[in-house]
């Protein structure tokens, strides 16, 4: 419980009607979680306006609002706080309201297109190696020293996030990382959080549909930058012709991380196979079990942080070299009886395809045929699936296209819509198939031994939403099923 007054610190107010000096019980952006004794705020969403639900909230026995627009008519013992934004300023409430939980650790965030839940997770594994009590917020799960939490949003809303993080500092959390996504940004939902360091991938087409032009999603991803503190740290990847863009502007201390050109933290791969990574760190020779050029970004990232947080190198490179990667990021299973590589992967933008089967293609040691898995969501960025469909086809040597979460869209359509990008030879290597089980079934069966499946889009996520319904599905445990079917 706490005074409004308390809650409204270095909030900018635009007009107050009522009575500031009551007890809040809570705060909340959803109407239909009001208790007796809430702040609701009212937020003007994509597809909603909370101001719409001011009366419902009150009802359920809210005792103050807080919004953009004053109501024409206010109730009698309810106190209305007008701001400019309530978006900017439901983050300082919430930062308000649960003690400034991000001030009480070291917080890092990170951004990009690709690597997000890679980098944030492995910083968690390794900073959990390095005997860090840490939290973890991400697109696959939460995490609050060492207990799993669900995660539904890549960033969850602003009163959430506060909430999560509390219970991270209370439960002695010391380091916190976490994924911010461009629209966590843009919807404001980061403000009032304290970052030690943020962290930039790289950018490439996604969340178009959102953000509408390419120069709109990178000032989203930009605008994290902006907002560091001269005591924080920011690091970029010099090698995104973007890259250094993220860094205009920061007051905070910067850094470079690169494969192709002088970096504060430089890499160079001497060896990429199934087995792992060899590669040279800051001219340090080590052996890592990630695979793949993109996971050598991610592991310069990493270190990157690490150093800039204050850990000894040596420590650093010895625990990361033993980490694995998240759930859903080139995961891969072998087939006992015809050793037939099955690899499940979140890649859900061209470019992410492009990275994987790149990869895929510099791991192949002899006549091993790609086989590609791959769909696009529905609801989402059409112009992409052209562009997926070319990437799938230009660089396997067979490709189905099938459902990925078609959502509100028939599956056809959207399939059709991936073959608009092919040319007239890779016509030739691809077949449709709408159901996602029997993809991944007929994928198989074109497999010869040693071959490699791909299949991408999903990674980690454990259902597929069809007509507003999420129905169980999990890649990798289908190709499991698949696979033992084949041992009988």
């Amino acid at each position: 419980m706490k005074q409004l007054q308390e809650i409204l610190y270095k909030v900018s107010l635009t007009a107050v009607a009522g009575d500031t000096a009551i007890d809040v019980s809570g705060v909340q952006i959803d109407s239909r979680a009001v208790q007796q004794g809430s702040l609701f705020i009212a937020i003007k969403g994509v597809g909603v306006d909370g101001h719409q639900f001011i009366g419902k909230a009150i009802e359920k026995g809210a005792v103050a609002v807080l919004c953009e627009d004053m109501p024409a008519e206010k109730q009698e013992g309810i106190t209305y706080v007008q701001v400019r934004s309530t978006s900017e300023a439901a983050g300082q409430v919430a930062h308000n309201f649960y003690d400034a939980p991000s001030a009480r650790f070291s917080l890092v965030g990170v951004t990009g297109t690709n690597g997000k839940t890679t980098i944030a997770t492995l910083l968690y594994k390794l900073f959990t190696g390095l005997g860090y009590t840490c939290g973890l917020v991400s697109t696959v799960e939460n995490i609050i020293a060492g207990n799993v939490v669900p995660s539904t949003h890549t960033t969850p809303d602003a009163v959430r996030l506060n909430a999560l993080l509390k219970q991270m500092a209370d439960a002695g959390c010391s380091h916190v990382f976490m994924e911010v996504s461009s629209h966590a940004v843009h919807q404001r939902r980061i403000a009032g959080l304290h970052f030690a360091g943020a962290l930039f991938s790289n950018i490439t087409h996604d969340h178009l549909d959102y953000h509408k032009t390419f120069d709109e999603y990178i000032r989203a991803k930009k605008g994290f930058f902006d907002g560091l503190t001269n005591n924080a740290f920011a690091i970029t990847n010099a090698d995104d012709k973007r890259g250094m863009v993220m860094l205009q502007n920061t007051v905070a201390k910067t850094y470079t991380y690169s494969l192709r050109t002088m970096a504060d933290f430089k890499g160079k791969i001497l060896e990429n196979s199934l087995s792992g990574l060899m590669m040279t760190v800051n001219d340090q020779e080590v052996h890592f079990r990630l695979i793949g050029e993109f996971n050598a970004y991610n592991i310069l990232a990493v270190y990157g942080a690490a150093i800039s947080l204050g850990e000894d190198k040596q420590e650093v490179l010895q625990v990361l070299s033993a980490l694995t990667s998240a759930e859903g990021r080139f995961d891969y299973l072998v087939s006992h009886n015809e050793g037939v590589i099955g690899i499940v992967d979140y890649a859900h933008t061209p470019d992410a395809l492009l990275n994987v089967l790149a990869t895929i293609n510099k791991l192949r040691t002899g006549e091993e045929q790609v086989i590609t898995v791959v769909g696009c969501g529905g609801d989402r960025d059409k112009a992409k699936r052209p562009i997926m469909g070319e990437v799938a086809c230009e660089h396997s040597h067979k490709v189905i296209f099938t459902s990925d979460n078609p959502r509100s869209e028939d599956p056809a359509q959207i399939l059709a819509e991936m073959e608009t990008g092919l040319k007239t030879a890779q016509r030739r290597k691809f077949l449709s198939i709408a159901d996602r089980k029997q993809a991944i079934k007929t994928a198989v069966s074109m497999a010869g031994p040693k071959d490699i499946i791909l299949i991408a889009g999903k990674g980690h996520e454990k259902y597929q939403e069809i007509k507003g319904v999420k129905h169980h599905f999990d890649d990798k445990e289908v190709l499991m099923e698949v696979f033992k079917e084949l041992e009988k």
